[in-house]
């Protein structure tokens, strides 16, 4: 059987990702599995000091394939702070938002090549990102433009809910003037592939409106009538099992029951 390692990125390393990342592979659920972090070997290895990760050894390696697995040993795929020294936990600081930055353009490219299956992200800080010089809103935004992605969503995947975005990292005052029956459409086909590939044979789409009570019929803002149902319609005439626009304050609890 093929082992199918994972990268987690480090994130922000004056953020909690780190402490995150050391204390998860701690666990006995995680210690010794298929697990490579890609980020700074020396910040890691300062949380030994503060008396995390006791008994336990960083192992600096170049390429994936070095890798031996084993209880006691995390593999890290060292990218070093500019300036480790300086480094203050809990301050936003552009080399910290480089490394994150750089942190997720490895692993990708990790994934890419197809040395690692997945990748695991520890929180990044927008605005430190953002001093670095790397203008993206978050995450979803990176990952899609070094993938080339064109068509993207982001989801928040649970045992009772799978949620998939229409809009990512957008100030809401913008987001009306950029919604688009065509996205809509792109979103309710991507939410039906991604449902078929993780197993549901036959899922079931419902679309949350975009104004209360989904815009009772226009009387609180029209994209409802002028953008979302049309989309559904198209979307329905393609095969796709998706109904709605359902009202946004009861569409959760009723997909969650």
């Amino acid at each position: 059987m093929v082992t199918k390692t994972i990268a987690i990125t480090m994130g922000d390393p004056a953020g909690i990702g780190p402490e995150i990342i050391v204390k998860a592979l701690c666990e006995d659920e995680l210690n010794g599995a298929p697990l490579v972090v890609v980020g700074c070997l020396k910040t890691l290895k300062r949380l030994q000091d503060k008396g995390l990760a006791e008994g336990v050894t960083f192992r600096a390696i170049a390429e994936v394939a070095e890798a031996r697995f084993a209880p006691g040993v995390i593999h890290v795929i060292d990218e070093p702070l500019a300036q480790p020294d300086a480094l203050e936990p809990g301050k936003v600081q552009a080399q910290a938002g480089d490394l994150a930055y750089r942190c997720v353009k490895r692993a990708t490219a990790l994934a890419m090549k197809g040395d690692v299956h997945a990748i695991a992200t520890a929180p990044l800080n927008k605005e430190a990102l953002h001093l670095a010089g790397h203008n993206y809103p978050g995450h979803t935004e990176l990952l899609a433009t070094l993938t080339e992605s064109r068509d993207y969503a982001m989801v928040l995947y649970t045992d009772k809910l799978k949620v998939i975005h229409v809009s990512t990292h957008i100030a809401l005052r913008k987001f009306l003037d950029t919604l688009n029956g065509q996205r809509v459409e792109t979103v309710i086909g991507i939410a039906d592939r991604f449902l078929k590939r993780v197993g549901f044979t036959q899922p079931r789409i419902a679309v949350a409106g975009v104004n209360p009570h989904a815009g009772e019929n226009g009387l609180f803002g029209d994209e409802e009538i002028r953008i979302v149902s049309p989309a559904i319609e198209n979307m329905k005439a393609k095969g796709i099992d998706v109904y709605g626009p359902c009202p946004p304050d009861t569409v959760f609890l009723q997909a969650y029951e």
